[in-house]
């Protein structure tokens, strides 16, 4: 499911305007990616939550030269399903 679908799906559930839902869903997106931008954790109750994690300094291999290199450390975006979500995918 894309964006498009997902404001298609929720304005039809909930019987308002896309217009209204696709600026709701942008609106939360930039939300989270704004908070994630300042290292803080969002936590959906039910849904999960998603913190910025540290990816360490690592070897690795250039597949066109196949010459080692160092990846450097970075942050990295994480999401982590909550309880409800696991037993409704189950």
């Amino acid at each position: 499911m894309n964006k498009k679908e997902l404001v298609d799906k929720v304005a039809k559930k909930a019987g308002l305007k896309k217009k209204d839902v696709k600026k709701v869903v942008d609106t939360m997106l930039e939300s989270v990616t704004e908070a994630l931008a300042k290292g803080e954790k969002v936590q959906l109750v039910g849904f999960g939550s998603f913190e910025v994690r540290k990816a360490a300094q690592r070897k690795g291999v250039n597949p066109q030269t196949k010459k080692p290199i160092t990846i450097p450390a970075r942050k990295v975006p994480k999401f982590r399903p909550g309880k409800v979500l696991k037993e409704k995918v189950k």
